[in-house]
């Protein structure tokens, strides 16, 4: 087994890690390369923690915005999304033979249980993948601060953002051809800086918790898994 340098990781996925063409919807071979991916990364040697968007199964913001629903039922519609996006990945996981277990900060009953830290951490010590959905189980609240919530409540070592993008610049690289990739950089200049790789306020729960953060491309085969063994891809913001 390879070794992985972190005890425990929790990996932020965007919804449309699942989604198919225009990034609305589950797609069969979006959703088994995740899971490849994530059943690759969970033989390095650490616990992995998931936390997953919804913005592939509704967006509600932009009827928030329109006025076509209050921001709070946006946010719930967006909680019940990531809950489809976690029995999904559960099962697609199952099929590459790692266990996997869905927590919610809602309990759904009959389909998904509600988290507790003591739950999630007795299934991650057994070997399983915990999928963490439900944000917060409040409104007004970003799936960043859920996902720091979770990180903290488990003592995760390493929050890892699987983004399309493969870490942080010292300038915009679309805008600067001279602009860099920082392979690392502290946390609080982060904060100072304002790099937006997550909300402020669930970075401030990441330094209050030393727990890292890394922004990897998920996009390209391999890129968590290589993170997991200590190779130098993506950006690692050090807490």
């Amino acid at each position: 087994m390879a070794t992985n340098p972190f005890r425990r990781v929790l990996v932020k996925l965007t919804g449309e890690a699942m989604a198919g063409e225009g990034g609305l919807g589950i797609d069969c071979s979006h959703i088994q390369r995740t899971a490849a991916e994530i059943a690759s990364a969970a033989k390095t040697g650490g616990q992995l923690v998931i936390v997953p968007g919804g913005g592939n199964i509704v967006r509600g913001g932009p009827l928030s915005r329109q006025g076509l629903v209050s921001r709070e039922s946006a946010d719930q519609m967006g909680m019940l999304g990531t809950m489809i996006n976690g029995i999904a990945l559960r099962d697609a996981l199952a099929a590459q033979g790692i266990g996997a277990r869905v927590l919610s900060a809602r309990a759904v009953e009959s389909m998904v249980d509600v988290f507790r830290t003591d739950v999630a951490g007795a299934a991650l010590d057994k070997g399983d993948v915990v999928i963490a959905t439900g944000g917060v189980g409040q409104p007004y609240f970003t799936t960043d601060s859920g996902a720091a919530l979770r990180a903290a409540q488990l003592g995760c070592d390493l929050i890892v953002k699987a983004t399309k993008v493969d870490g942080v610049y010292s300038a915009d690289p679309k805008k600067d051809p001279s602009a860099k990739r920082l392979a690392r950089l502290a946390m609080r200049e982060a904060i100072e800086r304002r790099v937006g790789i997550m909300d402020l306020s669930a970075m401030e729960v990441c330094l209050a918790n030393s727990i890292s953060c890394a922004v990897i491309d998920f996009t390209q085969d391999g890129t968590l898994s290589a993170l997991l063994k200590g190779k130098d891809v993506g950006s690692i913001i050090e807490a």
